[in-house]
C-alpha cells in the first residue's frame, strides 16, 4: 500500500465565537437578555448606555456613525426595526472629569434636612428590606415549638424535626434519619413529634396521606358515621377511619360500592363518610406555601391601527447601547501596541454586541408578523378561529431556517388583545374536518372545546372519553377516542370515573 498526499477544496460551516453569541443572544428571554448586556456592559469599557438625557434629545451621539453604526437602535413598527437618528458630540476627558461633586452629595440630603446632609446611600433600607414577608412553615411551627413547654433537650429535637419538614407539611424521611449523628433517641424523637403532630395546622408532621388525614379526625365529632360538631378524637373505629386506613386506593377511583361491601355498611353511610373526607387537607402546609406572583413583561404588542395589526417591538427597560465616545478619542492616540490591541479587540466586541441585538429585534419582529399574518382570525375573532401552523410554514414566509424560528419563539411573549400569549401558543398541529378536508382545526380549539364540554356536563354522568369523540365527530371533527384521552390529560382533566358525582 502506498502512502501519498492529495490536496482537496471542501466547504465547512464554522460557528464562530460571535456567531454562537449571535445565536446565544437570539433565544434569550427578556430577563436573561437584561443580565446578559448588564455583564457584557461590566466587562467591556467601550460600551456604555446611552444616556437618558441624551436619548430624549435625540442627541445620542453621531461619532456612532463613524464606526458602522454600531450604536444599538430602538426598534418598533410592523414588520421591521427602524433606526432612530442621533447627533451630539464628543465630551472630552476634561468634560468627564468634571463631575460636580458637591452637587452630586448635595442631592442625598433629605427633605427638610438642611443642617446635616447625607452622603450615604447606604443609609436608607432598600425596597425589598421594606416589604412585608409571608410567614412560613417553619416559622410558624417554631414558634409553637418555642411555646410548648418542652425541655430544652426536646426543643433542639423538635426543630430538628421541624427542619425537615416539607412545604406540604410532611416528615418524609424516617426518624432515624432525622437523629443520626446526634445524642438523642429515636423513642425521644418519637414523643416529640406526636407532640409537632399536635400544631397548628392540623395533620402537621405526618408521614403519610393516611396518618395526615387521621390527624384531623382527631379535631372532628361522632355521629352515625362521624359527624362534626361531638367531642374531639371521636371518629376512631367509624366508617371515616376504616375507610382512610384501607380503601384510599378504592376512594380514589370512587369504587363506592366496593367499599361498601367491604366494610358491610350501605352506600348512603360510604356517600356521608366521603364528604367528610373531602373536608380534609390533604396538604396542611398549603396555606404557608409560597405563592409569589411574577409578572410577565411582553417582548412585543400586536395592537390594530388603521384597520391592520401591527408589531411593536417592546425596548422599555432594555439599556441602549453605543460606543463610548470618551474611548473613541482614546483610541485617536498614540498607544503601545498592546494598548492597541487591546483597544481594537474591545472595540470589535462591542460593535457585534451592538449588531447582534439590533438584528435580534428585526428578527424578532419579522417572525411575530409572520405570525400574525397566519393567524390573522384569531387576533380578530378569538381562540376558536386558530389556526394549525409550524415553524417551516414561518421560515418559509420570512425565508430563515426552522431553528432560527424555534430559537426567536422560545421563552417570549406577546401581549395582543387575546391577552398574554407565550409565541410557543401559536404553533400546533391540526385535525381534519369531515366537511372540508382541505381546512385543518388546530388542537387548541379541539381542546377548548372538550374542557368547555366536561364543564357543561352532567356531574352524576360525566362524559366518557368516546362520547367526547362522537360528539366532536358530530361537528365534522376527525378524532380519534386516544386523542381526546391525550388532549383531556393535558389539560389536567380527570377521567369520567374521577369526575363522577353520587351525591
Amino acid at each position: 500500500m502506498k502512502l501519498r498526499l492529495d490536496l482537496r477544496l471542501s466547504q465547512k460551516l464554522i460557528m464562530t465565537p460571535q456567531l454562537q453569541q449571535a445565536i446565544k443572544l437570539l433565544q434569550l428571554s427578556r430577563l436573561e437578555l437584561q443580565q446578559s448586556l448588564a455583564q457584557h456592559l461590566m466587562e467591556n469599557p467601550l460600551l456604555e448606555e446611552v444616556p437618558a438625557e441624551a436619548e430624549e434629545n435625540g442627541s445620542a451621539g453621531s461619532d456612532e456613525a463613524d464606526l458602522d453604526g454600531t450604536e444599538y437602535s430602538r426598534s418598533s413598527g410592523r414588520g421591521g426595526a427602524d433606526d432612530e437618528g442621533s447627533t451630539g458630540g464628543d465630551e472630552s476627558p476634561e468634560d468627564l472629569t468634571a463631575a460636580g461633586w458637591e452637587d452630586y452629595f448635595d442631592s442625598d440630603r433629605r427633605a427638610g434636612d438642611t443642617e446635616y446632609p447625607s452622603s450615604v446611600q447606604d443609609e436608607f433600607p432598600s425596597y425589598d428590606q421594606t416589604v412585608a414577608r409571608a410567614t412560613s412553615l417553619e416559622d410558624h411551627l417554631l414558634w409553637q415549638l418555642s411555646l410548648s413547654g418542652l425541655s430544652d433537650r426536646h426543643k433542639a429535637i423538635g426543630r430538628l424535626i421541624v427542619g425537615n419538614i416539607d412545604d406540604d407539611g410532611y416528615l418524609r424521611i424516617p426518624l432515624t434519619e432525622v437523629v443520626e449523628g446526634t445524642e438523642f433517641s429515636v423513642e425521644e424523637a418519637e414523643s416529640v413529634l406526636k407532640v409537632i403532630q399536635t400544631f397548628d395546622p392540623s395533620g402537621v408532621g405526618a408521614r403519610d396521606l393516611s396518618e395526615c388525614l387521621l390527624l384531623q379526625l382527631g379535631y372532628l365529632g361522632r355521629g352515625p358515621i362521624g359527624s362534626i360538631g361531638a367531642r374531639p378524637g371521636a371518629l376512631r373505629g367509624s366508617v371515616v377511619e376504616a375507610i382512610i386506613l384501607h380503601h384510599l386506593k378504592d376512594l380514589e377511583k370512587k369504587q363506592y360500592g366496593r367499599i361498601a361491601k367491604a366494610l358491610n355498611v350501605s352506600l348512603e353511610e360510604v356517600c356521608q363518610a366521603t364528604k367528610i373526607i373531602e373536608g380534609l387537607e390533604p396538604k396542611p402546609g398549603r396555606p404557608f406555601a409560597n405563592t409569589h406572583n411574577y409578572a410577565i413583561v411582553p417582548d412585543v404588542f400586536v395592537v390594530k391601527n388603521e384597520g391592520e395589526w401591527v408589531v411593536l417591538l417592546n425596548d422599555d427597560g432594555l439599556p441602549r447601547l453605543r460606543i463610548s465616545p470618551y474611548y473613541k478619542q482614546l483610541m485617536a492616540g498614540g498607544h503601545s501596541p498592546e494598548t492597541k490591541a487591546y483597544l481594537d479587540e474591545k472595540l470589535r466586541a462591542a460593535q457585534w454586541v451592538i449588531r447582534s441585538i439590533e438584528q435580534r429585534n428585526k428578527t424578532i419582529v419579522k417572525v411575530v408578523s409572520s405570525i400574525v399574518k397566519f393567524q390573522q382570525q384569531f387576533f380578530e375573532h378569538g381562540v376558536q378561529y386558530l389556526k394549525p401552523l409550524v415553524l417551516k410554514q414561518v421560515a418559509e414566509d420570512i425565508g430563515m431556517h426552522e431553528s432560527t424560528i424555534s430559537r426567536v419563539t422560545a421563552n417570549k411573549y406577546m401581549y395582543c388583545p387575546q391577552g398574554m400569549l407565550e409565541l410557543k401558543f401559536f404553533f400546533n398541529a391540526g385535525l381534519q374536518r369531515a366537511d372540508q378536508p382541505t381546512d385543518m382545526l388546530s388542537s387548541v380549539t379541539v381542546r377548548e372545546m372538550i374542557r368547555k364540554m366536561v364543564a357543561e356536563e352532567d356531574a352524576t354522568r360525566p362524559l366518557k372519553d368516546e362520547e367526547i369523540a362522537a360528539r366532536l365527530r358530530k361537528q365534522n371533527i376527525v378524532i380519534a377516542r386516544r386523542t381526546v384521552a391525550k388532549y383531556r390529560a393535558e389539560e389536567n382533566i380527570p377521567s369520567a370515573n374521577q369526575r363522577k358525582r353520587f351525591f
